[in-house]
C-alpha cells in the first residue's frame, strides 16, 4: 500500500495493521512513553473503585492495561480490531490470562454485552470517525453502578503544541484533525472536553473523576536530559496532573464515568 493510501476501516475508523512497530516506539516508546505508563500506575487506583471485578479492555492495542489489570487480579477481555496488534497483545500478556477478542468497537454489544461492572477505553475515540456514538455504545455495555475509565486525546494540548511549534496558521485554522494516512499517527478525531461533557450527559454518565496525562511534557524544549530529570517531571506531573488550570492541557485528559445505578425518573406531565 502507498504511504498516501487511506488505512480506514469501512466505517471510517483509524486501525493498526502494519503500524505496531511504529505505534509502539511513538506512543510508547522514551520519556513520553515512560510518563504515561507511570502516571496511569499513579492516577487509576485513585480515580477508580478496584475490587478485582471482571474488566473489558476496549481498543486494548499493544496490552499494556489489559496487563496492569490482570497483575492485580481482574479477569480481563481485551478487544482489539488489528490482527497484528492483537498478536502482539498476546505475546506481551502470555503470563497473565486473558480473554483476547478481534473486534471492533461498534461489534461489542453483539459480541461482549455483558453488562460490565468496569469497561477501559483509552486512546480510542479519537481513532474513530464517530466518537460520539462510540461512547453511546461502551455506556450501552455497563451494569448499573458501572465504571468507564476513559482517556481521550486532547484536542485543546493538540492547539496549544502546534502554537508552541509555532504553527500559527494550522492553529488559526482549528485544522488539527489527522487525515489517516499510512504512516501518520495524528488523531482524526482529537475531543475536547466540553465534548466528553456534554456526550456524557447524553448517555445518562456522571464524570467522578477527571486528570490530566503529561501536563507539562509535551511542551519541553528538550526532553529530560537524565534519570534525576525524568524523576523530577514525574514528580511535576503527579503534583498537578489532577489541579485545575493545568489538567486541561494534559496530551491525554483521563476520565472516570459512572453509569447510575437506577434510571432516572420520568418527568411528571
Amino acid at each position: 500500500m502507498s504511504d498516501s493510501a487511506s488505512p480506514l476501516s469501512p466505517a471510517g475508523d483509524r486501525h493498526f495493521d502494519g503500524l505496531a512497530d511504529k505505534f509502539a516506539a511513538s506512543l510508547y516508546g522514551g520519556v513520553r512513553g515512560e510518563l504515561r505508563l507511570a502516571l496511569l500506575d499513579h492516577l487509576l487506583p485513585e480515580m477508580l473503585e478496584l475490587r478485582t471485578q471482571p474488566l473489558l479492555d476496549v481498543g486494548g492495542g499493544l496490552g499494556q492495561l489489559a496487563g496492569w489489570f490482570a497483575a492485580r487480579g481482574h479477569a480481563v477481555t481485551l478487544a482489539e480490531p488489528s490482527g497484528e496488534m492483537l498478536a502482539r497483545a498476546r505475546e506481551a500478556l502470555a503470563e497473565h490470562e486473558v480473554n483476547l477478542l478481534q473486534a471492533p468497537l461498534q461489534a461489542l454489544p453483539e459480541l461482549a454485552p455483558g453488562p460490565w461492572s468496569l469497561i477501559a477505553c483509552h486512546a480510542v475515540l479519537e481513532w474513530l470517525a464517530d466518537p460520539r456514538l462510540a461512547l453511546a455504545t461502551l455506556a450501552s455495555l455497563l451494569a448499573p453502578g458501572g465504571q468507564l475509565s476513559l482517556m481521550v486525546f486532547n484536542r485543546d494540548a493538540l492547539r496549544f503544541s502546534n502554537v508552541v511549534k509555532g504553527n500559527l496558521e494550522k492553529a488559526l485554522a482549528d485544522r488539527l484533525e489527522g487525515r489517516g494516512l499510512r504512516k501518520r499517527l495524528t488523531p482524526i478525531s482529537p475531543l475536547t472536553h466540553g465534548q466528553v461533557v456534554a456526550w456524557s450527559a447524553e448517555n445518562g454518565l456522571a464524570i467522578r473523576e477527571v486528570a490530566g496525562i503529561r501536563v507539562f511534557a509535551d511542551y519541553l524544549r528538550a526532553p529530560p536530559a537524565n534519570k534525576a530529570d525524568r524523576e523530577r517531571l514525574l514528580a511535576l506531573e503527579q503534583c498537578y496532573c489532577r489541579v485545575d488550570p493545568h489538567w486541561r492541557l494534559g496530551r491525554y485528559l483521563l476520565y472516570t464515568l459512572e453509569c447510575p445505578t437506577h434510571p432516572p425518573e420520568e418527568a411528571v406531565a
